[in-house]
């Protein structure tokens, strides 16, 4: 049986690896070993944190939901649960752009929950 030469495919499969490593620190993006520990280590990162960041966002509307319910004297869970109550089908993401962007819209929908939390 001949022998095996893997000249070419390790040579593609090494630059495959210092490409995708361009920019790390130091060795990290010179040394094939460690680019590839690097590597690996990086699209765990990637993959988890593009989880965390819906997380991040999510929480980034509930505090300006919440900012804007304590200017419209109501706190936050109240306020959620009036909003579900008046039948508002709004979601977190555009009642945190209308507490951001547009107050008067917000100051309605806010009193239609204090009213819907009334009866």
């Amino acid at each position: 049986m001949p022998r095996v030469k893997t000249g070419i495919v390790r040579r593609r499969r090494h630059k495959k690896v210092l490409k995708a490593a361009r920019g790390f620190f130091a060795g990290r993006s010179k040394h094939f070993r460690k680019a590839k520990e690097q590597l690996e280590r990086s699209l765990v990162y990637a993959y988890r944190d593009r989880r965390q960041k819906k997380r991040d966002i999510r929480k980034l509307w509930i505090i300006r939901i919440n900012a804007a319910c304590r200017l419209n004297d109501i706190n936050y869970s109240r306020f959620m649960n009036g909003v579900k109550l008046a039948g508002i089908e709004l979601d977190r993401k555009i009642l945190a752009d209308m507490a951001m962007n547009d107050a008067a819209a917000f100051t309605t929908v806010a009193t239609a929950a204090k009213a819907a939390l009334a009866k």
